[in-house]
């Protein structure tokens, strides 16, 4: 095993902007390799689930100066259900897609991401929301639709579990599960698409923290998960896509 020192080092690295151009680093962009997909795709048979389109929802009318100023981690919940038209909002405020390239190569979402690659896919784990079955969901952003992946809702307790016994996250009305892909954003940047991913992901969770305060909700961002209890989950196989970060979010 390396020393301590040495590993902290390496780990380091990934903060750094290093702009790597040789040769051994080339991109598969650079090379000419296709794109990936922009989402993963949905099974032929998969049972889908129509969201409130965004511009039929009305809701959100607090200020945005007001949503920073009461914008904090909320680890408390009511038994209360969110609205399908609630969900449809915090998924559009969190991934929500503005453009498509015609030769489907990026999009322009409602939050920003290195290189317009958006490398993640947001599953839900639905407990208590109107008009929707529990159950475990993939959200497919470019049609606004809901996939069930799953029909059985993990236990509360399992949930909790898998976030280091943190009992709130299992009490939670639906817990927001973002993975990553990370070949979406190594297509483009090689071995230096890491610190992309991760600064992405904070847009995508600070977005949910303003979208929830403005409807009279709560969330709170968590990186203390075991990584094979929270990818099993959801379903996830763990190499080529794996969960990255997550937020329970009920009204308050």
């Amino acid at each position: 095993m390396k020393p301590y020192d040495e590993m902290i080092k390496e780990r380091r690295m990934m903060l750094k902007s290093l702009g790597i151009e040789s040769e051994q680093y080339k991109s598969h962009q650079r090379k000419g390799f296709p794109p990936p997909p922009l989402e993963k795709p949905c099974p032929e048979r998969g049972f889908l689930v129509d969201l409130p389109r965004p511009s039929t929802l009305h809701l959100g009318k607090m200020s945005l100066a007001e949503a920073i100023k009461q914008r904090q981690s909320r680890r408390k919940f009511t038994d209360s259900a969110l609205g399908l038209d609630e969900l449809s909002f915090l998924l559009w405020s969190t991934q929500g897609v503005k453009n498509i390239d015609k030769n489907k190569v990026w999009t322009r979402r409602t939050v920003p991401s290195a290189g317009a690659r958006h490398p993640f896919e947001t599953y839900l784990i639905v407990n208590r929301v109107d008009q929707l079955k529990s159950g475990v969901y993939r959200y497919l952003p470019i049609e606004h639709k809901l996939l069930l992946v799953n029909d059985k809702t993990p236990a509360a307790d399992r949930v909790s579990e898998a976030c280091w016994d943190q009992p709130f996250v299992g009490d939670a009305a639906v817990v927001f599960v973002w993975t990553v892909l990370p070949y979406r954003s190594e297509w483009r940047y090689s071995i230096v698409a890491y610190k992309g991913i991760l600064v992405d992901a904070g847009h995508v969770c600070q977005n949910l923290y303003l979208a929830c305060e403005a409807i009279g909700a709560g969330t709170c961002a968590i990186l203390a998960y075991d990584q094979n209890a929270m990818d099993a989950l959801i379903g996830v196989d763990g190499e080529d896509e794996f969960t990255v970060y997550l937020a329970p979010v009920g009204k308050v």
